[in-house]
Parts: structure tokens; C-alpha cells; sequence
């Protein structure tokens, strides 16, 4: 289970980042950035924050709420165009940055999910599964989570058929027939190879 350990080690403002989005075939990726207050987190954000992963969706939507409210974060997010333009991976670390900058603090250190560090203006430490070591993390992978699922269901609203609101996106096996069925959309990556390859149809 995450922690404050790893931000307690270091001195100054801390933030944790992370991000969700990276892998799907539509939709923007999107990163959060959190600071965590020890004199004001609550025991159940402390006790129960995990990996977005580990937690049912009903159980991030509650803890997303909770650090909306007792913490600082700061959501953004880079567009399918962005990431199209300048890959997926320069477009996570431009989110990571938005993010960063969203929280409206001079950071001295960013705590990374991930083993690629984003110049970010800071010192940056990158910390492999970092959503279930660190708390601040844990926390910035939750309402990243939380927000890009509901951005998604939004747009599967608008574009019916592609199952977003189930699959956020990624490729699974309905999602890649409706793209052959529908076609894509202006919310596909066109630069991710079964969206490129129908373009070449």
C-alpha cells in the first residue's frame, strides 16, 4: 500500500504525478498532479488510496472526491492533435507539465509514476510503480483516472457505437470492429496503428 514515505524523505514542495490514457486509441492522455497536506489528510484517504488500477470505479469516484477535497491538485491533459503531432510520449510529459504548472506553487520535487522523468522545472524522481508506493501518486493516479473515464463517457455520448464509456478508449475487440464498421472519429490517434491503417484503406 502507498505511503508518505518517499515524500517525507524529501524536503520543500512535493507533488506526486501521474497519468492515464497513454495506450487507448481515442481521447486525450491526461495527467494530475497532487500535494499532500500530512497535518490535514484524512485516515480513510491515508488507509484506503491505492493503484487507480486496484480500486473499482465506485471506489475511485469516492476517493477522487475526497482528494479534490482535502488536497492541492491540478488536472490537464494533451489533445489526440498533440499527440498525433509530437508522439504519445512528449504528449504525456506536456500533460505532466500543465498539471504541474495548474497547481499555481514554485515545486521543489515531483515524485513520477514511471522510469521516464519529464523535464518538469524541478527535481524530478521517477519511482517504478509509483502508484502503489507513494501517496501522492496514488492520489494523482485516482482523479486522473476518475476524470479521464468521465471525459470518455461524455464523448460516447456524441459518438455512440465505439463502447468508450466501457473501454475508455482502448482497443478492444467491440471498439476495433466499430472502428472498421464507423470509421474513425475526430477523437482517434491517427498516429496508433489500427487508426493509421484504416486511413491507408
Amino acid at each position: 500500500m502507498p505511503d508518505l514515505s518517499l515524500e517525507s524523505a524529501l524536503s520543500g514542495v512535493i507533488a506526486g504525478i501521474d497519468e492515464v490514457g497513454r495506450g487507448p486509441l481515442a481521447g486525450p492522455v491526461v495527467a494530475a498532479a497532487v500535494i499532500i497536506d500530512p497535518a490535514t489528510l484524512p485516515d480513510e484517504l491515508a488507509r484506503q488510496l491505492d493503484d487507480s488500477k486496484k480500486l473499482s470505479a465506485r471506489k475511485r469516484e469516492h476517493l477522487a472526491a475526497l482528494v479534490q477535497t482535502h488536497c492541492r491538485f491540478a488536472i490537464a491533459q494533451a489533445s489526440v492533435g498533440e499527440i498525433d503531432r509530437i508522439n504519445i510520449l512528449q504528449a504525456t510529459f506536456l500533460a505532466m507539465r500543465r498539471a504541474l504548472d495548474g497547481l499555481g506553487l514554485a515545486i521543489d520535487h515531483a515524485l513520477v509514476d514511471g522510469n521516464r522523468a519529464p523535464f518538469l522545472g524541478c527535481q524530478v524522481h521517477c519511482v517504478i510503480g509509483g502508484d502503489g508506493k507513494s501517496l501522492s501518486i496514488a492520489a494523482a493516479s485516482v482523479i486522473a483516472k476518475v476524470h479521464r473515464d468521465q471525459l470518455m463517457a461524455q464523448l460516447d455520448l456524441i459518438h455512440p457505437g465505439y463502447g468508450w464509456s466501457r473501454n475508455a478508449g482502448y482497443g478492444t475487440k467491440a471498439h476495433l470492429e466499430a472502428l472498421h464498421r464507423l470509421g474513425p472519429t475526430e477523437h482517434h490517434r491517427n498516429s496508433f496503428a489500427p487508426v493509421a491503417q484504416l486511413k491507408l484503406l
